[in-house]
């Protein structure tokens, strides 16, 4: 494999190092009373949420002057998406917030490179496992554990599809509206859960799932930049279900909010190829638009 990463040595300890420093003040504000704001309709943030994006924000621009900068706290992130720039930086300062608020375990804080409109490198934090995964396209796949020394992380292909084994990463929303049907479809599926979107995909690329699918259509370009660059990376397909190509620039995006217009599959080839056209059939059979979960 080619090493080639898009930052200098210097950089990515930097981001390695505010990540997990951001992360752990995170973890211990978490278990501290906190503000919880209600953005809309399900969609929730914190006063913890708000803390982390000042703090990333700040830091990237510091560090990267001539780069958009996008946080999912900042209001001005859709119109900074449409000035003309080569690279943008997609900051999500704690993405699977509601596993936060519960006292669950599975948030994480991501910061995704997305170039000429597409994911080329991604950092997760998982601050209650103290673990880092970073990487991308044609520099590869990293993994640190408690500060320690970066080692290649090695995605693991889980065995073939069958009447006994076929893990699936779902969101608990999608499961409610569309868990029944896919049932029907496929008995043979094991749905599985965890709040993050980030920390889905990679259990995915470890191979404890085969396949992460997500259809409601409120994930947002901050949610997606960095773990599709990781997925890329690790040879997973990343398509919608009608196995296009998933979009990163505004054809594909929701203007006001930059949320994505298209349901999206992640997974192993194989399980990409067995289980699309059975889950759009058991999709279609809901009757249900995308969006309305």
């Amino acid at each position: 494999m080619t090493t080639s990463p898009p930052l200098t040595s210097s950089q990515i300890w930097q981001i390695n190092q505010l990540l997990r420093q951001a992360g752990q003040r995170a973890r211990q504000l978490a278990q501290q009373p906190f503000d919880v704001i209600e953005k809309g309709r399900q969609d929730f943030a914190t006063s913890i949420d708000r803390f982390l994006d000042r703090l990333l924000s700040q830091k990237f621009r510091a560090w990267f002057p001539e780069d958009g900068i996008i946080s999912e706290e900042n209001a001005d992130s859709p119109a900074v998406f449409q000035e003309p720039k080569n690279r943008y930086w997609l900051i999500d300062p704690l993405d699977g917030t509601d596993d936060l608020i519960h006292h669950r375990q599975g948030y994480a804080l991501m910061v995704g490179l997305l170039e000429h409109y597409s994911p080329v490198a991604g950092w997760i934090y998982a601050p209650n496992l103290d673990h880092l995964y970073y990487g991308g396209k044609d520099w590869g796949l990293f993994q640190m554990s408690s500060g320690g020394p970066p080692v290649p992380l090695l995605p693991v292909c889980p065995p073939s599809p069958n009447g006994d084994h076929c893990p699936m990463m779902i969101g608990y929303r999608d499961y409610r509206t569309y868990g029944d049907a896919i049932h029907r479809v496929l008995p043979q599926v094991e749905f599985r859960f965890l709040g993050s979107f980030g920390l889905k995909v990679i259990e995915v690329i470890l191979g404890r799932a085969g396949l992460y699918l997500y259809l409601n259509q409120r994930v947002k370009l901050w949610d997606t930049t960095a773990p599709l660059a990781l997925a890329t990376a690790a040879g997973l397909v990343c398509t919608d279900l009608q196995g296009n190509p998933l979009r990163f620039d505004a054809t594909g995006l929701q203007e006001q909010t930059l949320a994505h217009q298209q349901p999206i599959l992640i997974g192993w080839p194989e399980y990409i190829a067995a289980l699309r056209s059975p889950l759009v059939e058991a999709i279609t059979a809901v009757q249900l638009p995308f969006g309305s979960a």
